[in-house]
């Protein structure tokens, strides 16, 4: 990346990262958890697909099933630390849940998330949050973010970063209930 590209992009992620509520600038900073608390309900977002149509995040984790929120991007290398975990959920459990991967608008488009899908083949949904409503509706101030929901619509799980146990996440709160 050239210099001049790199600094774009990271006065990208500062203004990012400026345009998030103070407290959640403390938690990320401080290292504590980060999205939506535990027990809030999924909020209405509007995103795109990968073909440029309006789509709302709640019909894709409509109630009755769980599902799980991943805020991801292309660049993210916590997110391609977490990438085999989210794959063995979907095939293991994708028959149960539903599985989103919500890209955000910093530094990529949907031609370079849809190269990332052709490539890995992870056979979930990803949209695109180009406008951030998404981001902001899910306090998901940094990539790596994980929600997971019960059938309900409900936040059972929070997590940030590569060194999730998503797999046991899965088990003890999603499935363990029998959802």
């Amino acid at each position: 990346m050239n210099g001049s590209l790199r600094n774009g992009f990271a006065a990208a992620l500062l203004g990012l990262f400026l345009s998030i509520p103070t407290g959640v600038q403390a938690q990320i900073a401080d290292g504590q958890d980060v999205g939506l608390p535990v027990g809030s309900l999924a909020p209405a977002a509007m995103v795109q697909d990968l073909q440029g149509n309006p789509v709302q995040v709640l019909d894709l984790i409509p109630k009755g099933k769980p599902a799980i929120l991943e805020f991801w991007a292309t660049w993210c290398e916590l997110c391609a630390e977490i990438q085999p975990q989210m794959e063995q959920i979907q095939k293991e459990n994708g028959s149960k849940i539903n599985i989103v991967a919500v890209a955000v608008g910093v530094g990529q488009n949907a031609r370079r998330i849809q190269q990332f899908i052709d490539q890995h083949k992870p056979g979930y949904t990803y949209v695109f949050d180009n406008r951030g409503a998404a981001v902001r509706a899910y306090l998901a101030a940094t990539t790596s973010i994980v929600l997971m929901l019960d059938k309900d619509g409900k936040v059972v799980y929070q997590g940030v970063g590569g060194d999730q146990d998503l797999l046991k996440a899965v088990k003890e709160k999603l499935l363990a209930s029998g959802d």
